[in-house]
C-alpha cells in the first residue's frame, strides 16, 4: 500500500484541501479590505441614489418649474415617477438668472462649509490617494448638496465627480475608523471612487478600471485597487439598479463595423478629438487660473461662472433659431447625445459642433469658477457632439465609409475622454457599458488609443501623477524591495533590560529613566508586562515646563496608545510605515497582539541604517550585535 504522506498520495488525493487551503491564505491576507470595500460599495450605490434623486428634484422646481426648460434625457434616464412636468412655458431670459442663484447658494454652502469641496470631485479623490490626505466627513455631504443645486439649477457638471467624492470620503472614514493601515485606506478611497463611477453611469467593470486607471497621466494602473474596487462597484451597481431599474443609460441602434477601411475616416475623428480634448483642457484651466486670480470673495465667484453659463445658453438659444436643443449646453445635456445616436439625420452638424463648443465654455464657467461638479459628463457631451457633426460631414462626403453617422457620436465620447483625461481603457469600457453597445469595440480602441496617443501633456485631471514610481502613495516601494525578506524577529538580541514605565510611576521618575535610556519613547507596562501606551519624548518636556504639574502628572497622564506595535513576524518595511504611522522615532514589540506583552524596542534609525548597508551591498548577519536593527530586550 502507498504510503499516506508519499508525494504521489499529496498531490493526487488531496488537491482539493490545498486548493482550498490556498484561497484561505488569499481571504485571510485580503480578507478585512475586501469586506469593506463590500460596505463601501453599499454607501457609494446608496449615495448615488439620493445624489440622482436631488438632481432631479432640483432641476424640475427650477429649471423646469421657473425657467420653463424641460431638457430631454436619455432612454433610461432614472427618473422620480412622482415629480410631473410643469406646464410653465419657456422662458429662456431666466435661465441666466437661475444658473446665478444656484451658482450663489452652491458657492455659499462651500466656502462656508468645506472649501476642499469646490470643483470637480474627482481631482481632489486622485490627490487624496496620491498624498495620504484624509477627506473630511462633512465633505461628501457638502459636495451632494452643493453639486445638485449647481447642476440642476442650470450650471454645466457632470455627476460622476460629486459621486466619486462621496464614496471616495466613505472609504477613507472607514479605513480611519476601522483602524486600516495608510495603504489599505487608500485602496478603499479608489474603491469608493470606482464604486461611485459604478453606479451612477451603471457601469461597473468600467468603475474597476477607472479607479485604477485614472491616477496616472501615463498608461500605467494601480493594480491593488481592482479586486477591492471590483467588489465595491458591483455592490453599487446592484445598489443603485435595485432604485431605478437595469437599463444602461443610453439606447443605441443596431450600429456595427464589417468594412476596415472605415478605419480611415475613424482616424479622422481621433484627430478631431485629440484636437478637441486640447482645447477643452487649455480653456478649462485658462478659466480656472483666471477666477482664482480674481480679486473677490471666493464664494461669489461660483455665481458669476454659473451666471456667465446661462447667458451663453440663453445666447445660443436665439441664435441657432430657438431650437431647444441648443439648450444642451446647460446642466446635464445627454438628452442631445441619445438624439445623436437614434436620429442624427434630424441634427445638422453646425448646430452639434456649436453644442460642443457652447458645453466646452458653460463647463469651464462653471466648474473653473469653483461651483460643484464633475467633469466627465460635460465630456461626453463635448466629444459626442463633436463627434457627431464630423460623422455628419464625412457621410454627406463618403456615405460608404461613414454609414452610420450615430457610430461618430459615441467613438467621439470615448476618443474626447481618452485624450483629456489619459484613460484610454476604462474610458473604452465605460462608453461600451453606458450603450451597452459592444459592437464597436475595434473602432473604439483605435480611436481611444490614437487620441491618447495624440493628446498633448495637459490632463482634466490635474492631481494625476506621470508614473507610478513619483507617487508620494509608493515612495516606499524601493525601500520594500531592498528589505524583502527581514522580519524583526531576525534582528532580536538579548542583552539587557528594557527601560519601561508603570503608569503610577511619578513624572520625577518618567524624566530620570528617559535620560537614562537610550530611547526617545519609552513603553508603559502593567504588572504583567501588558502594554498599555508609551511615554514620548516630546510630551515630557512639555509637562516638565509646568512646575505646578510636575507634583501631580503620573506615566499614564502623558502616555499616547499604540494601535499596531510591531510584532516579532513584521516585515522591516511594515515597521517603518508603523513609524511614520505613528509618527515616533522608536517602537514597542510586543510577543503577539492577544497578550500584548512587551518584549523589546526598536530605534526608526536603526532600520534606516539597515536599508543603507543593504544598498550598498554590505551582507547582514543576524547573529552580529554591530550589524543587526538592535533591541533591546529584558
Amino acid at each position: 500500500m502507498e504510503d499516506a504522506s508519499s508525494p504521489a498520495r499529496t498531490s493526487s488525493s488531496f488537491w482539493v484541501p490545498e486548493f482550498l487551503l490556498l484561497g484561505r491564505k488569499r481571504l485571510r491576507a485580503q480578507g478585512k479590505v475586501l469586506g469593506a470595500a463590500i460596505l463601501v460599495g453599499i454607501v457609494a450605490g446608496l449615495g448615488a441614489v439620493v445624489f440622482s434623486a436631488a438632481c432631479h428634484a432640483v432641476v424640475h422646481y427650477s429649471l423646469d418649474g421657473v425657467a420653463g426648460y424641460r431638457a430631454t434625457a436619455p432612454a433610461y434616464e432614472a427618473k422620480l415617477p412622482w415629480l410631473d412636468e410643469t406646464d410653465t412655458p419657456l422662458r429662456p431670459w431666466l435661465l441666466p438668472i437661475v444658473a446665478a442663484i444656484g451658482g450663489l447658494i452652491s458657492g455659499l454652502i462651500v466656502f462656508k462649509l468645506a472649501p476642499e469641496a469646490e470643483g470637480h470631485g474627482t481631482d481632489a479623490a486622485i490627490a487624496a490617494y496620491h498624498h495620504g490626505t484624509p477627506i473630511r466627513p462633512r465633505v461628501p455631504l457638502v459636495k451632494l448638496v452643493a453639486s445638485a443645486i449647481t447642476i440642476g439649477t442650470g450650471g454645466s457638471g457632470g455627476r460622476e465627480g460629486p459621486i466619486a467624492q462621496i464614496g471616495a470620503g466613505f472609504g477613507s472614514l472607514l479605513g480611519r475608523l476601522l483602524g486600516f493601515r495608510p495603504a489599505e485606506r487608500r485602496i478603499l478611497l479608489a474603491a469608493g471612487m470606482g464604486a461611485g463611477i459604478s453606479a451612477i453611469f451603471r457601469a461597473p467593470l468600467a468603475g474597476a478600471l477607472f479607479a485604477a486607471e485614472i491616477m496616472y497621466s501615463s498608461p500605467e494602473f494601480e493594480s491593488e485597487v481592482i479586486l477591492p474596487t471590483g467588489l465595491a462597484s458591483v455592490v453599487a451597481y446592484c445598489t443603485f439598479g435595485f432604485f431605478f431599474g437595469w437599463n444602461p443609460l443610453f439606447e443605441t441602434p443596431a450600429f456595427k463595423f464589417e468594412n476596415p477601411l472605415q478605419l480611415g475616416p475613424y482616424l479622422v475623428l481621433a484627430l478631431f478629438m485629440a484636437f478637441l480634448a486640447m482645447l477643452y483642457t487649455r480653456t478649462f484651466y485658462a478659466f480656472t487660473h483666471l477666477f482664482h486670480r480674481w480679486k473677490i470673495r471666493p464664494w461669489m465667484k461660483p455665481m458669476v461662472g454659473a451666471g456667465a453659463s446661462g447667458l451663453i445658453g440663453a445666447a445660443l438659444y436665439y441664435a441657432l433659431g430657438q431650437n431647444p436643443q441648443s439648450l444642451s449646453v446647460l446642466s446635464f445635456g445627454y438628452g442631445v447625445l441619445q438624439q445623436g445616436f437614434m436620429r442624427p439625420e434630424t441634427m445638422t452638424a453646425g448646430l452639434l459642433l456649436a453644442i460642443a463648443i457652447g458645453k466646452l465654455l458653460t463647463t469651464s464657467l462653471t466648474i473653473g469658477s469653483g461651483g460643484s461638479g464633475g467633469v466627465f459628463g460635460p465630456s461626453m457631451v463635448i466629444g459626442g457632439c463633436g463627434g457627431g457633426a464630423l460623422g455628419l460631414v464625412l457621410h454627406s462626403q463618403w456615405p460608404n465609409l461613414a454609414p452610420q453617422p450615430g457610430t461618430f457620436a459615441i467613438l467621439g465620447m470615448a476618443g474626447f475622454f481618452a485624450a483629456a483625461a489619459k484613460t484610454p481603457f476604462s474610458t473604452l469600457v465605460i462608453v461600451c457599458e453606458m450603450t451597452s453597445d459592444y459592437r464597436l469595440i475595434l473602432p473604439a480602441l483605435w480611436v481611444c488609443t490614437i487620441a491618447y496617443l495624440l493628446s498633448d501633456e495637459q490632463s482634466l485631471y490635474s492631481s494625476q501623477i506621470a508614473r507610478r514610481s513619483l507617487s508620494p502613495a509608493h515612495q516606499g516601494s524601493y525601500v520594500r524591495e531592498v528589505l524583502t525578506g527581514l522580519r524583526v524577529r531576525q534582528f532580536l538580541k538579548l542583552d539587557g533590560p528594557i527601560p519601561m514605565l508603570r503608569p503610577n510611576d511619578p513624572l520625577a521618575t518618567v524624566i530620570d529613566r528617559m535620560a537614562a535610556s537610550p530611547f526617545t519613547v519609552l513603553p508603559v507596562v502593567d504588572k504583567d508586562q501588558r502594554l498599555l501606551g508609551v511615554v514620548n519624548l516630546e510630551e515630557v518636556h512639555r509637562a516638565s515646563l509646568s512646575p505646578d504639574l510636575r507634583n501631580w502628572l503620573m506615566a499614564e497622564d502623558i502616555m499616547r496608545q499604540v494601535d499596531h506595535p510591531l510584532l516579532p513576524t513584521d516585515r522591516l518595511d511594515e515597521a517603518l510605515e508603523a513609524f511614520v504611522e505613528n509618527d515616533l522615532l522608536a517602537m514597542p514589540v510586543i510577543e503577539d497582539e492577544k497578550g500584548r506583552k512587551l518584549i523589546g524596542i526598536v530605534k526608526r534609525a536603526q532600520i534606516s541604517e539597515e536599508y543603507l548597508r543593504r544598498v550598498q551591498g554590505q551582507s547582514t548577519d543576524a547573529n552580529r550585535a554591530d550589524s543587526s536593527v538592535e533591541f533591546a530586550l529584558r
